[in-house]
């Protein structure tokens, strides 16, 4: 089999590399990640300029694909230019901190997903929530429960991206496996006022928790300690609102 692994965390990330030691008990995996981090980038696409995309030696582990652009641009580059032959599978992650509710618009690591389903390779978005201040993630253990449920995915259908998501594991391992939706509520956000140094008012993004959801969904299903599998589709079709405007007299 082969496989396609990318991030948003940047190539020299650590849940990267943990899932490539389960990923190559697989197949043969190629990476293809950005040069540095870029989370938070979404679906965005370079082409006003070219991409640059060096070679580099990740502690010895593997040499790969160090891209100059977004998690979909390194996704594009590789199943067109980098990558020789069919690509059989595409696994994004394992990303630092979750992406449920509305970070699945916002994840580079989801939008790397996404680009392989509109490219007709089945697709696994793979995230760990973020632990508290001072603890690190543990993406070994990780790794391991994301393998665990991409074997029992396999064959995943062409088109489709499964996003999983880990539980926090400082506080001990997973009550179980949930299959929810996608929450469409948001965070407990604000922007903070502060003045910079140059003495310019800023605004800095700032929040914690999700907005409650009244039924089971990704972010309350995590939050009660469960693996999240979610499946996403890329069509972002009303379906059932275009059917009604069919309707009416234009």
């Amino acid at each position: 089999m082969k496989i396609l692994l990318t991030n948003d965390d940047g190539i020299f990330a650590p849940g990267l590399a943990a899932i490539y030691r389960q990923l190559i008990k697989l197949g043969d995996v190629t990476v293809a990640a950005p040069d540095t981090s870029r989370s938070g980038a979404g679906h965005s696409i370079t082409y006003r300029h070219p991409l640059v995309a060096n070679k580099v030696d990740i502690n010895g582990l593997f040499t790969g694909y160090s891209v100059q652009g977004s998690p979909a641009d390194c996704v594009k580059l590789a199943v067109m230019q980098l990558h020789d032959g069919p690509i059989n599978l595409l696994v994004a992650g394992i990303n630092n901190g979750a992406n449920v509710g509305i970070n699945v618009y916002y994840s580079g690591t989801v939008a790397a997903a996404m680009e392989g389903a509109f490219l007709g390779i089945p697709a696994v978005a793979m995230s760990l929530s973020v632990e508290a201040p001072g603890v690190p993630g543990n993406f070994e253990k990780a790794a391991d429960h994301c393998a665990k449920i991409l074997k029992k995915l396999m064959p995943v259908e062409n088109g489709s991206v499964i996003n999983i998501n880990i539980p926090q594991l400082s506080r001990g391992e997973p009550k179980g496996v949930r299959i929810v939706p996608q929450s469409s509520t948001g965070f407990n956000e604000s922007y903070v006022e502060k003045t910079n140094e140059q003495g310019q008012i800023v605004f800095q993004l700032t929040g914690d928790h999700h907005v409650v959801d009244g039924t089971p969904t990704d972010t309350t299903s995590l939050e009660a300690g469960y693996i999240t599998i979610t499946a996403l589709a890329p069509d972002m079709t009303d379906h059932k609102k275009t059917r009604e405007l069919r309707q009416m007299k234009w």
